[in-house]
């Protein structure tokens, strides 16, 4: 029995250590974030948040596909250059 109380007082040791630490956290800003900018005439907010999120996510994935290609054109230079020097 005594065994059965010490997991159970450890379990809620743990769960009140979480809330006491997930309490004190602040909220992250960034761009991240709702806009802080009205919503555009004829759209509603959350067009205008969903188009931000959208574009958050965009750019970076634009930037990976440019990265993506000068690393395949530097595999071709790489094995353009290996088969010239293999005879």
């Amino acid at each position: 029995m005594k065994r059965y109380g010490d997991y159970l007082s450890f379990l809620f040791g743990a769960v009140a250590l979480v809330g006491l630490l997930g309490c004190g956290q602040e909220a992250p800003t960034g761009k991240a974030g709702a806009p802080s900018t009205p919503a555009a005439p004829g759209k509603s907010a959350t067009e205008s948040a969903g188009q931000a999120v959208v574009d958050s996510i965009k750019t970076p994935m634009d930037k990976a596909g440019q990265v993506q290609k000068t690393l395949e054109k530097g595999a071709e230079r790489t094995a353009d250059t290996v088969k010239e020097a293999t005879p």
